[in-house]
Order: C-alpha cells, then sequence, then structure tokens
C-alpha cells in the first residue's frame, strides 16, 4: 500500500526498539487514523510513548495497554504486527485480523518497500550477523560510500531521511522478519543486491517452533535472490549454494581480516564477511582499501566492549551474546589475551528452550561460571557453573575472587527478558557493577 491516508491502521506492539515508534511516526506523516495495542504498561514503554507524543496530543493516534482484545480490530483496514510476537501463524489476535480480511503486514516490509531494492544489502545469521552488518556499513562509508545501516540493529528507515539519499542501505535481518518478508512476497518482488548469510545454528525455537522453520525463514533469503544479486555465505553454509540462483560467494575457511579492533578470531571472520559483501556490492574499491577501512572499526555497544579496569582485573561486556555459540566466541576470542583459567564468566538469563550444554561445558576450564536468570538452574546443575540468580550477586561472588590479571565476561548466551527490559539495560547494569555503582 502506497496511499495510507484515511486509513484505519491497527500496530501491534509499540515497542523499546524504534520499530513501533517509526511506523507510528510515518503512518500518521502519511495520513493514517492509528490505534496502538500493547501489553506492556504505560510505565514500561514510557520511551516509546514520550517519542510519539505529538501523534498521541494530535489525536491522529491513541494506544491502548494490556491483552489484545479482537474487539480492536472492527473497522480497521491494515495491522501492523510487531516481528517479535512469536509463532504469529497461532496467535489469536493475528489470526482474527486475517479471518477478517484485514491486510497483514510489518514496518520492515513497509520500510523495504519505500527503498530501491537495488542499494539493500541484507545480512542475516545466528551470530556475528550484528557485527558484519555494522563492519560491512562502516567500511562502505569510510570507502566513500554513503551508507545507513537500520533493521534488526534497531530504529526505523521509515525515522530516516537519511535512507532516502544513501547509495547503501545495509540492514541487519533477523530469521522473524524474513519469516514476514517471505510471507508478504516482498523479499521476491524486492530482492536486494547483496544477500549474506553468516551461519546457523539452532535458536529462536520459542519463535519458531522447531530448529526446521528457523532455517527455513534463513532460507528464504537465498531463494530470493536472483542472477542479479549476489550471495555471500560462511564456510559452513556452502550446501546452501545451490538453493539460490544468484552469484554466490562462499567464505574459504581460512578467510580473516586480521589486525582488527575488535578481538578474536571470530571478529576477523566476520571482517572477511563483510569485505566480500562489500566487494560484491561496489566491486570497483580497491580491497586493501576495504580491508583498512574494516580494520578501523570499533566494535558496537554489548559486543565484547572493555568497560572497566578496577584493580587490574578487566570487564568486557557481550551481553548481546543471546546464543550459545556467541558465548563460546566470546571466551576463544579473550582467550587470546588470558589464559582460559583466568576468565570469569557470567551466562544464563530467559530460557529460549535452547541447549545450553555447550555453556555449562565451560566451568571446567575457565576460573568461574557464574549462572544467572530462569536458566541459572539448568546451568548450575550440570556441575560446573555456580547458581547465583541474579547478575548483582555474581558480580559480588566475582570481586571476592578475582586477582590482576583476571578478565570478567558477561556473554550470557541467553535473552535478557526474565530480569532485564533487553539486553543494553544487562550490559549498562553491568558496567555500573563492575564501577563500584
Amino acid at each position: 500500500m502506497s496511499d495510507w491516508n484515511g486509513q484505519r491502521v491497527c500496530v501491534m506492539g509499540l515497542g523499546r526498539f524504534g520499530g513501533g515508534v517509526g511506523v507510528v511516526r510515518y503512518l500518521a506523516r502519511q495520513g493514517a487514523e492509528i490505534l496502538i495495542t500493547d501489553r506492556n504498561s504505560e510505565d514500561t514503554l514510557a520511551d516509546s510513548i514520550q517519542q510519539i507524543r505529538p501523534e498521541l496530543d494530535s489525536g491522529s493516534t491513541r494506544i491502548v495497554h494490556g491483552d489484545h482484545d479482537p474487539d480492536l480490530l472492527d473497522g480497521i483496514n491494515t495491522l501492523v504486527v510487531n516481528p517479535a510476537v512469536p509463532q504469529p501463524w497461532d496467535n489469536p489476535f493475528i489470526r482474527n485480523a486475517k479471518e477478517r480480511g484485514i491486510r497483514i503486514t510489518t514496518e520492515i516490509a513497509i520500510a523495504w518497500r519505500t527503498l530501491d531494492s537495488t542499494r539493500i544489502i541484507a545480512i542475516t545469521g545466528t551470530a556475528g550477523k550484528s557485527t558484519t552488518s555494522a563492519m560491512t556499513a562502516h567500511a562502505l562509508n569510510q570507502c566513500g560510500v554513503r551508507t545507513v545501516l537500520g533493521g534488526n540493529i534497531g530504529g526505523s528507515l521509515l525515522d530516516s531521511s537519511e535512507a532516502m539519499n544513501a547509495e547503501a542501505i545495509v540492514l541487519e535481518v533477523s530469521s522473524a522478519m524474513l519469516h514476514w518478508l517471505h510471507e508478504e512476497n516482498v523479499l521476491e518482488t524486492h530482492a536486494p543486491k547483496v544477500g549474506c548469510i553468516t551461519n546457523l545454528d539452532p535458536n529462536h525455537i520459542d519463535w519458531h517452533g522447531t530448529s526446521d522453520h528457523y532455517a527455513q525463514s534463513k532460507q528464504h533469503l537465498t531463494r530470493a535472490l536472483g542472477k542479479d544479486s549476489t550471495l555471500v555465505l560462511g564456510n559452513t553454509l556452502a550446501g546452501w549454494a545451490s538453493k539460490s540462483g544468484a552469484q554466490v560467494a562462499v567464505l574459504d575457511t581460512d578467510d580473516r581480516v586480521d589486525g582488527c579492533t575488535v578481538p578474536g578470531i571470530h571478529n576477523a571472520i566476520n571482517g572477511a564477511m563483510a569485505r566480500r559483501v562489500v566487494l560484491a556490492f561496489r566491486p570497483d574499491l580497491v580491497r586493501t582499501r576495504v580491508e583498512e577501512a574494516i580494520r578501523t572499526f570499533p566494535g558496537l555497544e554489548h559486543r565484547l566492549k572493555l568497560v572497566a579496569e578496577v584493580e587490574g582485573v578487566r570487564y568486557f561486556d557481550d551481553s548481546k551474546s543471546t546464543v550459545p555459540g556467541a558465548t563460546i566466541l566470546a571466551i576463544q576470542a579473550i582467550e587470546t589475551q588470558v589464559p582460559r583459567d583466568r576468565i570469569h564468566l557470567i551466562a544464563g538469563g530467559y530460557d529460549k528452550g535452547v541447549d545450553l550444554s555447550a555453556i555449562a561445558d565451560l566451568g571446567s576450564s575457565i576460573k568461574g561460571l557464574y549462572a544467572i536468570g530462569t536458566t541459572a538452574p539448568e546451568l548450575a546443575n550440570s556441575g560446573g557453573a555456580m547458581g547465583c540468580g541474579d547478575l548483582t550477586t555474581a558480580m559480588a561472588r566475582i570481586k571476592d575472587s578475582a586477582e590482576p590479571g583476571d578478565v570478567v565476561v558477561l556473554s550470557p548466551g541467553c535473552a535478557s527478558w526474565d530480569q532485564f527490559t533487553n539486553y543494553e539495560e544487562r550490559g549498562k547494569r553491568f558496567a555500573e557493577l563492575a564501577q563500584g555503582e
């Protein structure tokens, strides 16, 4: 839909990451009448509500807190679903909208359709997609290509005037986003210039229901790309090359960009992935110049960032680690600087139904494994972890035992929703505790 003027739109989930705010602002500018329904309280959504205060005050928008009452769909033309809603095919509110013949869409689909798809780079994967996306955008900008970064990494391009004038648009896309983009036929009709899938491990079973559905959602990107596009695959996904009609580049097993500012072999691999993506999008750029740009990438917040050094103990915030594989990579990165028996790891959090045995197995090789959150009992019962319950308790126990030269890493391998609003809040609290606040 290109003409929203006079349309009655229900936004299911304002959220706290910018997508809901962006789509509300955009639709209000287009003349739509908007009803927001969100189960979270006004206090929980305070920041997001403040950002749409002009729309609420103008009368174009109203918000209802509490359960998604089907009666809210009366007279609605379009339902905009927050992709975070799990297993949407079984959600009663969404099913009710479908039965009524209401058009169903998402913020990412609306944004994608407003952009020139020949300028889009879409990056996904279980681990490394955020860093690879940010590295790609950083390298392109450093090489003089006007680039914006958006998608799952936060915010909304519907709220970005820069996106319309950018030469490249790098979108981090989640498996949930890919599901919806495929459902709405957006990927197939607006295929990106370059697609990239870093790797695949079981994840988000709570959203997808099965690991097969998770993998299929990622594969929607491979199938959507045609001969005018390039698909970049991590070396573990070489078998997926045959599923795409695009030009395919598979990362070599030993492909790296060494000397990156961010530590770890996995980031050297992310750098190699970003280099392949950049050169696929702009083959006229000089490879060495691209690599130099990638090396200067400073890293993402909450992604193995050094946040404190107190009495000779260094504290690294890797709160964005929400899968076990990311935790393993974090430990491997840190052990390039100190032996494993000097590493204290804080792990655990919201239970997404993922096997955490790989994290539990770390307990026997590092100085200490401190389990927090809903999954703390599972990790503690493995015998290799100390059950702490919450982050404050874990940090107190670490400070009692840590010695100069030790490293403390918050790399939970789980989502944060059981005890924190999001991973940013979790990382911020870790930094405060590290600094004695």
